[in-house]
């Protein structure tokens, strides 16, 4: 596993030409446009964090969804 994982990482520069190529080019469809800069922006950037809500639809704090998931009881 690690051999195949070094063998990728030496195609990393390439890999990110190729997305920016696709995320300049005026003629590929946009879907492949938009794809390319998320991949881009996620690799430079990190992809964002995702809010956590409840049934409700209400936002959770990080501590709330993290004592759900170990049922550990909410401090309100």
């Amino acid at each position: 596993m690690a051999a195949i994982k070094s063998l990728a990482r030496t195609h990393t520069v390439h890999a990110v030409n190729t997305l920016v190529q696709i995320m300049r080019d005026k003629n590929a469809p946009a879907h492949a446009r938009v794809s390319a800069a998320n991949a881009i922006l996620d690799r430079g950037w990190g992809k964002p964090l995702q809010p956590i809500a409840s049934e409700d639809g209400k936002p959770l704090s990080l501590f709330t969804a993290l004592s759900g998931l170990l049922s550990i009881p909410a401090i309100t």
